[in-house]
């Protein structure tokens, strides 16, 4: 499938403009993420009607616990990232190997995914995941527009790492983004993933100001981005930029690929948890059993909105996401 987002240089070079690493290739060349290349004069890509996995999860298994809570989503992904992050949990599809994309590859249509996902109960879509959708851009688009024609609802979990324009075109096919901010730090984004910090701060800035849903997770990693002076500009950032009503969910880091750091102490999750509630309204402690604080709490008067326990939810004190005890609006999207 031919690619877009690349302009022709000299030599029979193509430089890929879908992300900020500008990839040259020459004829035949793959760019970072593996499943764009270089053939015939154009920009192709391999992840195109290709998916790795297909599978029914929650809505809060994105996460995503403030865009129709307690619903189910169908959940595709593919192959490839622009990232290399040393502590991938998904790095067979995201750094596979020709073997791995050729074992896990599964031929399918835009069409065929939308027809799949109707028939699931109490299901609202599609969501992309995973893998990175940033680099399956064209077939994410295909299924989103598909989607739209039915009215079903779609979801992009991404590090965020894209340049303005292809964010732009994606703004009105994706209905709510979780964005991992896997620092407040260039160095570690440099050495541990491969890229860099600002790019991914410009798209959280450019989703929010279009209005989509919009939630973030942070992976706290012992030793690496658990230094909680730079957590506090992080947290301040994303108060005065996004807003103290913005979801931030905190995960829990275990040992996983190239990287040996030990597994989150729990104090430090409580330590996050309560620097980061002090300036915004919902924060959510993920991959670890703290009771009670996973709940969606309404800031306004104090009523547990929605119980939670694991993947399981359970509505309380709420009318159409609002609060049925003060009023106040907790869930724009909600059924």
């Amino acid at each position: 499938m031919r690619g877009k987002y690349f302009t022709r240089k000299d030599n029979l070079e193509l430089r890929c403009n879908l992300c900020p690493h500008y990839c040259i290739l020459e004829p035949g060349e793959k760019g970072k993420c593996s499943v764009r290349r270089n053939s015939g004069g154009n920009i192709v890509t391999d992840a195109y009607n290709n998916v790795s996995a297909l599978a029914v999860d929650p809505i809060e298994k994105k996460p995503l616990y403030h865009f129709y809570p307690g619903k189910n989503i169908l959940s595709a992904g593919s192959f490839g990232c622009n990232m290399t992050c040393l502590f991938c949990q998904n790095h067979d599809i995201s750094q596979p190997s020709g073997l791995i994309i050729d074992k896990r590859s599964r031929m399918i249509t835009a069409v065929d995914i939308i027809k799949k996902a109707s028939g699931i109960m109490n299901n609202i879509g599609i969501a992309f995941t995973y893998n990175e959708p940033v680099v399956w851009h064209e077939f994410m688009s295909a299924i989103a527009e598909e989607a739209k024609k039915v009215n079903m609802k779609t979801v992009m979990v991404s590090n965020g790492y894209i340049n303005p324009g292809p964010l732009d075109d994606l703004l009105p096919l994706v209905d709510a983004f979780n964005i991992d901010l896997k620092a407040f730090n260039n160095d570690f984004y440099r050495k541990y993933t491969g890229s860099t910090l600002k790019p991914v701060l410009n798209s959280i800035r450019q989703i929010k100001e279009s209005g989509r849903h919009l939630e973030i997770t942070f992976l706290i990693i012992p030793g690496h981005n658990d230094d909680s002076k730079e957590f506090e500009q992080c947290i301040s950032w994303i108060a005065d930029t996004l807003g103290k009503e913005t979801v931030l969910h905190l995960s829990r880091y275990f040992p996983s690929y190239g990287f040996t750091a030990p597994v989150t102490p729990f104090s430090t999750m409580e330590d996050f948890y309560r620097i980061a509630s002090d300036k915004l309204d919902f924060v959510y402690p993920g991959n670890i059993n703290m009771p009670g604080i996973m709940n969606t709490v309404c800031p306004g008067c104090g009523s547990i909105i929605t119980e939670r326990s694991g993947y399981q939810v359970n509505h309380m004190h709420t009318v159409d996401g609002k609060c049925s005890e003060c009023g106040k609006q907790i869930y724009d999207n909600f059924i």
